[in-house]
């Protein structure tokens, strides 16, 4: 009886561990994209254009997972909602992969698609999601991703970026009492 009882309390330990883990890890490879070329990695773009990138993968993740979540109306494994369906841990972890593969080469990818596989994994592992919801979310986050390079031709044009006298600063945000991450971009333009 205490080995039942001590199994079932590390069971639920892992579990709301792997749920914090998860929830801060979904965000590393989106981060990566634009902090690896702080550490001496060479990116492919500047660094407002991997802001750009950056924001249009994720507004379009948000707004397709975000539209299908809504729309196809899945219930969690856990039965707490009608969320499941795709998962949107696994779209910003994949798309912040396929950012990471795009901007620094397949070296620095595989460890962002290890590391996002390993959000889908704790997804599933804390029933919080099907393998087709995380499937399904890694496919919207790389698309996204895509759509992002596709886009930033025009956002280029849009923003006037071929000219020199454009500052950009970013600042990242985090509220422990909400468990929130947020992100702040502001743009000079002279």
């Amino acid at each position: 009886m205490k080995a039942k009882v001590l199994f079932l309390l590390v069971l639920f330990s892992l579990r709301l561990q792997a749920q914090v883990v998860d929830d801060g890890l979904q965000y590393v490879p989106l981060a990566a994209t634009i902090g690896l070329d702080y550490c001496g990695v060479e990116a492919r773009h500047t660094l407002r254009e991997r802001i750009a990138l950056t924001a249009t993968a994720y507004a379009t993740l948000t707004a397709v997972a975000g539209g299908m979540k809504l729309t196809v109306s899945e219930r969690r494994p856990d039965g707490s909602d009608c969320r499941s369906f795709p998962s949107g841990h696994a779209a910003r972890a994949f798309a912040g992969a396929e950012l990471v593969r795009s901007e620094y080469g397949w070296g620095w990818g595989l460890g962002a698609y290890a590391l996002a596989t390993g959000v889908g994994v704790l997804r599933v592992a804390g029933d919080h999601h099907y393998t087709h919801d995380v499937l399904a979310g890694a496919a919207v986050g790389v698309l996204s991703a895509r759509l992002a390079y596709w886009v930033l031709p025009l956002e280029r044009r849009i923003f006037g970026w071929d000219k020199k006298d454009i500052s950009v600063s970013a600042l990242p945000t985090y509220a422990p009492d909400t468990r929130t991450v947020g992100f702040a971009v502001a743009m000079t333009f002279r």
